[in-house]
C-alpha cells in the first residue's frame, strides 16, 4: 500500500500480534501512510482492527501483554524501541471506548491536560483550547465532568483532545460510531482539513459513508482466520410467549443539576414491537432508557398494567456491567438454576461459543456488547430489553444477528427499545421516536419519521447525502 509520490510517515511491516490469555490474534499486516493521506481500516468484528490501531501508535507492545512480530515505524522511530512518551508526541489515538481515556474532572481540563504535556506556552494552550471547544461544539460543556457526558459527547471530547495536540499521525478507532449526523459531518470536515495540512490519518470503522468523503481515501480490509463466518441460520425464538401488554409513559421529566434533560414526555410502547429512539448527541436518549429501566430518578409515571416494568438494559459502555472472570461466569452470574438450553442458545445466537473461558474484558468492544446482551437475556426480563447504541463495534453480519434476535423477542410478545445513530438500523424498527432537546418531536413508522426533513434537521440527523450542496 505505497504512495509513490510521498514518503511514508507511518509504516508497518508484517505486524502480527497474539494477546496473552485469549485466542485473539492479528494476522500479519503491512501498510504505509504518507503525510496528508487517509487510510480506512475495515473488517468483521473481532478481526483485529483495534489491535492494529494499538500497534500503529506504540500502545502495543508497551502497554499490552502478548507476542508481537514485525515492526512499526512512526517517522524515523521504531515503536518497539522508543519510549511511549516520545511516541505520543508524534502519534495519537482516539479509543473506541472514549471513557477509557478520560482523566480530568472537567471538559476544559481534559483538553488542557494533553496540551500541557506537550510543554506548550500558555498563550498557545489558550488558543488551541478555544479552537477545539468551538470546533467540536463543547463550549457549553467546558465545566462539565466528562463522566457525566453522553457517549457521543465523550467521543467528541476525546477527538477534540487528541486533535488539539496536532500529532503527525492520528489513529481513530470507530470515530463515527457514537456521533449524530451533524457531528459526523463536522468531524469529516476536520479530518479533511488536517490531512490537507499534512497529518496522516488512519480510521478503523464499520461505517464508511462519511470516511468515503475524504479526498484520496484508501481502504484496507482485514480478514482473520479466527473470525467465524456469519451464517444465515434462522434465529430460534425464546420459548415462552408473553401476553399482550402496553408500556405507558406519562409526564416523564428528568432533571440533572440545574438542567432538565427530559421534558414531560408522553408515549406508549407495546409488547411485540421493536422501537428505535434517535436524536443528536446529548438529546437525552440514554437518560430515557435509564429512566425506563428504573436506574434514573425521574418524575412522572412509567407503568405496565399499573406496575413498574421489568426491562433489562444493555449499556452503551459494556465495561460497566462486565466483572466476572470468564464469559461463562458472566452470563450465569447469580442465576441459581440456569436454563442450560437457553444459555446454549444465547452463545450461538450472539456468536460467543468460542469465548466461554475468555475473560470478558479481553474481548473486542463489539464482543463485549454482545456479552452484555447475553447477561441481560439470561435473566429473561418479563417485558423486554433496552439497548443503548447496540450497533457500536458491530459489523453488518452481527447487526443482522441483532435484528433477528430483536425480532424473535418481539414475536414472542416482548418489546425491544433501542437507541442508535445508525439510521439503517433504525429504519428496520417497527416504530421510531425522534428526540430533540429532551422532547419527542416526531414518532411513527421509520419511513414516515425519516421523511420529515424539518424534524430530522432539528434532531441533527444529517447524512452524507444531505450535506451542503448535496454532494456525496
Amino acid at each position: 500500500m505505497k504512495n509513490a509520490n510521498s514518503t511514508a510517515i507511518l509504516r508497518a511491516q508484517e505486524v502480527a500480534y497474539r494477546y496473552a490469555g485469549n485466542g485473539h490474534t492479528l494476522p500479519p499486516v503491512s501498510l504505509e501512510v504518507a503525510a496528508g493521506a487517509c487510510l480506512a481500516i475495515t473488517g468483521a468484528s473481532g478481526c483485529g482492527k483495534s489491535t492494529l490501531a494499538r500497534c500503529l501508535t506504540g500502545l502495543i507492545p508497551h502497554l499490552y501483554r502478548g507476542e508481537m512480530n514485525g515492526a512499526v515505524w512512526i517517522e524515523d522511530l521504531r515503536t518497539a524501541m522508543t519510549p511511549l512518551w516520545q511516541l505520543s508526541e508524534r502519534a495519537g489515538m482516539v479509543f473506541q471506548n472514549p471513557a477509557a481515556q478520560m482523566l480530568a474532572t472537567t471538559t476544559e481540563n481534559e483538553l488542557i491536560f494533553g496540551l500541557e504535556n506537550l510543554g506548550l506556552a500558555r498563550a498557545e494552550i489558550a488558543t488551541r483550547l478555544e479552537d477545539v471547544l468551538a470546533q467540536f461544539g463543547l463550549a457549553a460543556l467546558r465545566k462539565r465532568d466528562p463522566r457525566s457526558l453522553s457517549g457521543g459527547e465523550q467521543q467528541r471530547l476525546a477527538l477534540a483532545s487528541m486533535m488539539s495536540r496536532r500529532p503527525a499521525v492520528l489513529v481513530l478507532d470507530e470515530p463515527f460510531s457514537m456521533l449524530d449526523g451533524d457531528a459526523a459531518a463536522d468531524l469529516t470536515a476536520a479530518l479533511a482539513g488536517l490531512a490537507a495540512q499534512g497529518m496522516a490519518i488512519v480510521a478503523c470503522e464499520h461505517r464508511l459513508e462519511w470516511l468515503e468523503l475524504l479526498p484520496g481515501l484508501r481502504t484496507l480490509h482485514l480478514t482473520s482466520p479466527t473470525t467465524p463466518p456469519e451464517t444465515a441460520r434462522a434465529m430460534p425464538p425464546p420459548a415462552q410467549k408473553r401476553a399482550p401488554f402496553t408500556l405507558e409513559v406519562r409526564g416523564l421529566s428528568v432533571r440533572r443539576d440545574d438542567t432538565e434533560v427530559l421534558h414531560n414526555l408522553d408515549f406508549c410502547a407495546h409488547g411485540g414491537e421493536v422501537v428505535a429512539i434517535v436524536g443528536r448527541n446529548g438529546a437525552g436518549k440514554t437518560t430515557l432508557l435509564r429512566a425506563l429501566a428504573g436506574l434514573q430518578r425521574a418524575e412522572g409515571e412509567i407503568v405496565v398494567g399499573g406496575e413498574s416494568p421489568d426491562l433489562g438494559m444493555v449499556f452503551q459502555n459494556p465495561d460497566v456491567q462486565l466483572f466476572n472472570a470468564s464469559v461463562r461466569e458472566e452470563i450465569l452470574y447469580r442465576i441459581a438454576t440456569p436454563d442450560r438450553e437457553h444459555y446454549a442458545w444465547l452463545l450461538s445466537a450472539l456468536g460467543l461459543e468460542r469465548y466461554e473461558d475468555t475473560p470478558p474484558l479481553l474481548l473486542s468492544e463489539g464482543e463485549k456488547k454482545r456479552l452484555a446482551l447475553a447477561t441481560v437475556l439470561m435473566r429473561q426480563p418479563r417485558d423486554g430489553i433496552l439497548l443503548d447504541e447496540p450497533a457500536l463495534g458491530q459489523d453488518d453480519g452481527h447487526k443482522s444477528r441483532l435484528l433477528r434476535l430483536a425480532r424473535a423477542l418481539a414475536d414472542a410478545g416482548q418489546m425491544v427499545i433501542l437507541t442508535t445513530h445508525d439510521l439503517a438500523l433504525a429504519a428496520q424498527a417497527d416504530r421510531l421516536l425522534l428526540l430533540a432537546d429532551g422532547h419527542i418531536i416526531a414518532e411513527g413508522t421509520p419511513a414516515a419519521v425519516l421523511e420529515d426533513t424539518d424534524a430530522c434537521r432539528r434532531a441533527g440527523m444529517r447524512t452524507p447525502e444531505r450535506r451542503a450542496g448535496g454532494e456525496r
